[in-house]
């Protein structure tokens, strides 16, 4: 199967497919390592389960302004499985009636997975942060201080993970104040909420923050070359671990600056890992080994 091939609306309108659909939707796409590692596990699967040969993962770009009719079109072409990505996490929750409890309180979906009274919309951006920061910096949510950079929808994920987690201290910092403060409004409700701080691009707040803690990049900045760092890591205290969500490129400009500044530092493969080997659980019903799927992407995207 060709992973790297991206479908479009338009061949959504005429498919036809016998076997199991699943996909990813965003828009851009072409980044996307999600049907490499979602296919080698269907494969994997299929060694003790001939069923799962029939299952296959496809990439569709799909314009925001297309999202409710893809959404109609996916569930009337049997698609069984959706993952979301930017940037229609949050819109899709408008034409999504079936949500599970942590996707409400994040206010995003990035899984869905079909029922007969519609899909239902779930969550595991949450669980990809928190078991993708153990992964890959050898660290624990619970009791940190954590800089969330950006106020989209997975830094919504972020926070409520936070908050899940007994994190001591919860910074929020984005350009616009406006997004900022309906992210905080979004999240106010939830238990230890008190515990967060938003920073309206202030570096000068920056400096100030505890010595030690994570940051994590949360916004789509360093996907493409010519993008500016999202954080002016000089004002962070050199104490501060870096998480950088996004993992293509390998080495974003953010996470080069923080290792050349020595500090433990990952781009956001790992997320990336765990909350799809959590969505494919979700769809299979099988045990996923996350290390298998890391393994499949760890390899392609170092080539």
């Amino acid at each position: 199967m060709d992973t790297k091939k991206i479908h479009t609306i338009g061949d959504l309108r005429s498919w036809s497919n016998s076997g199991v659909s699943l996909a990813v939707i965003g828009n851009p796409i072409k980044h996307s390592l999600s049907p490499i590692m979602h296919n080698r596990t269907l494969l994997n699967f299929s060694k003790d389960n001939l069923e799962f040969k029939k299952w296959a993962y496809f990439k569709f770009q799909i314009d925001i302004e297309d999202l409710e009719e893809a959404l109609c079109l996916f569930y009337e072409k049997n698609f069984y499985g959706i993952n979301l990505t930017v940037p229609h996490k949050v819109k899709a929750l408008k034409s999504i009636e079936i949500i599970s409890e942590e996707a409400r309180l994040i206010g995003a979906v990035n899984t869905l997975i079909k029922t007969e009274h519609g899909y239902k919309g779930l969550n595991t951006d949450g669980f990809g942060i928190k078991k993708g920061i153990e992964y890959s910096l050898g660290e624990s949510l619970d009791n940190k201080n954590v800089l969330i950079v950006g106020a989209g929808g997975a830094a919504r994920a972020a926070v409520v993970e936070c908050l899940r987690n007994n994190t001591k201290n919860i910074f929020i910092k984005n350009r616009s104040k406006s997004r900022l403060d309906d992210l905080y409004k979004s999240v106010s409700n939830i238990k230890n909420s008190k515990r967060i701080s938003l920073i309206y691009n202030n570096d000068e707040e920056v400096k100030n923050l505890p010595d030690y803690g994570i940051c994590i990049n949360a916004t789509s900045l360093g996907m493409d070359i010519k993008d500016p760092i999202p954080i002016d890591l000089n004002s962070l205290p050199l104490s501060w671990a870096v998480y950088d969500m996004v993992y293509d490129p390998p080495k974003t400009k953010l996470i080069e600056l923080a290792l050349k500044q020595k500090r433990n530092a990952s781009t956001g493969l790992s997320m990336l890992v765990f909350q799809g080997a959590k969505s494919m659980e979700i769809w299979s019903n099988q045990s996923v080994d996350a290390r298998y799927m890391f393994d499949s992407v760890s390899s392609y995207i170092m080539k």
